[in-house]
């Protein structure tokens, strides 16, 4: 059996969490997995038995198999898998795609921000995009608000577009963005670490943001309170020494202390639409 099979069935196993499928799997240094293999990993005894019922299932074939239909799989033993994302803290096993998985080759800039951002995101966003989807990706988590006027601007401005959601790519959320997620699925990328079925929960959304920083060569924030997701996202950001961008605002805005206090732990302020100088620290 591949790795890539043997970790989506841990992935169905029940009682196998993050913590232990990583336990399991950093201990799996051949292409193919065997029971004998997994017999003799130095591991507890109860997790030796779960891998090895999770090897053993003859439903959970069928239910992979249903799996592959719908998305691609991609695992962090695939030479597919972003080099930036192995690079992270507690990087995800297994993601699940939809769309041009040729765009994880290629530099990505995270924006996030606010969900109820004002028309100054808008604005600083629409502005901004001529110049960044010449040299990236955009990526962020199709969130209202921030998220998608990035998504919708660079696919208006002929760019490509990354989503990483927080639930199964079956769903839509938000539902206000279903048609949004249609289209990204046909001309850029949808990404989800959880299995597609998963319904949106509140504690899957800052799990998600170690992904879209993970994936980032920059993160931009536009607008976003002091203690918010998108702050979460651009401090895992800066903590992986990625480059992270925000965009000032008045000090009398609530959703412009996030960025100006980012500009003032050592984020970089965006003061014009050019871009040239900062942008040009591309390997």
């Amino acid at each position: 059996m591949n790795k890539t099979d043997f970790l989506l069935r841990l992935k169905l196993e029940r009682g196998i969490g993050y913590i232990k499928m990583l336990q399991i799997a950093s201990q799996l240094d051949s292409e193919k997995v065997e029971a004998a293999q997994l017999k003799q990993l130095d591991l507890p005894e109860k997790l030796i038995e779960s891998s090895l019922q999770a090897f053993y299932n003859e439903k959970y074939e069928k239910i992979i198999d249903r799996i592959r239909k719908q998305c691609s799989v991609i695992s962090f033993f695939d030479d597919l898998y972003p080099k930036k994302l192995r690079q992270i803290y507690q990087p995800p096993l297994i993601l699940f795609v939809r769309g041009n998985t040729n765009l994880l080759k290629r530099p990505i800039a995270t924006i996030v921000g606010a969900r109820q951002a004002t028309n100054y995101s808008q604005v600083v966003i629409d502005e901004l995009m001529p110049n960044l989807i010449k040299k990236y990706v955009i990526a962020s988590g199709l969130a209202r608000g921030v998220d998608g006027m990035a998504h919708e601007s660079a696919l208006h401005h002929g760019g490509k577009t990354v989503a990483v959601v927080g639930n199964g790519i079956n769903h839509f959320y938000p539902a206000q963005n279903k048609f949004l997620q249609q289209e990204i699925v046909e001309k850029g990328l949808l990404i989800s670490e959880y299995l597609p079925d998963t319904p949106p929960k509140p504690f899957r959304f800052p799990e998600r943001n170690r992904i879209l920083a993970g994936l980032s060569d920059i993160v931009i924030v536009t607008e976003a309170r002091e203690k918010s997701g998108s702050l979460i996202t651009a401090n895992m950001a800066l903590h992986e020494n990625r480059d992270v961008y925000a965009v000032p605002g008045p000090i009398t805005c609530d959703l412009s202390k996030g960025p100006n206090r980012l500009i003032e732990v050592g984020a970089i302020p965006i003061v014009d639409f050019k871009l040239e100088e900062p942008f040009q620290n591309i390997e």
